[in-house]
């Protein structure tokens, strides 16, 4: 009898220590995902004006061809701390958030000047 109830309390103190999962909290994660929402919207806007600048710069010289790349990548690099002025709750960003919306800026800058590139001209 005594080994039976040793066993009881010893599974009971063994199954206090698993792991549980969290509460999840709907409201947190909801507004995490607006704000990244909110940041893309604001990658998307200066990607945009990125790739409009860019196409601009290259119809009009033929000189310092490389001038829209060095200036694309300086302010995607810097398009960081535009958005963290701008939305004070991106302070709370991980890393691989700043990496996704930096990927997406420089991919979408790339993808956009070259589709301006080749727009037949009118």
């Amino acid at each position: 009898m005594a080994k039976k109830a040793r066993r009881k309390a010893e599974e009971k103190e063994e199954e206090s220590h698993l792991f549980q999962f969290p509460e999840f909290d709907e409201l947190k994660f909801i507004l995490h995902e607006l704000e990244q929402s909110i940041a893309l919207a604001v990658a998307f806007i200066i990607t945009v004006g990125l790739a409009v600048i860019s196409w601009a710069y290259d119809r009009t010289t033929t000189t310092f061809l490389f001038l829209p790349l060095l200036v694309g990548i300086g302010v995607i690099a810097f398009s960081p701390t535009v958005i963290q002025r701008l939305r004070p709750q991106a302070q709370d960003y991980t890393k691989g958030d700043w990496a996704g919306l930096i990927v997406v800026e420089f991919l979408g800058w790339l993808g956009l000047w070259f589709l301006f590139l080749n727009v037949a001209p009118v």
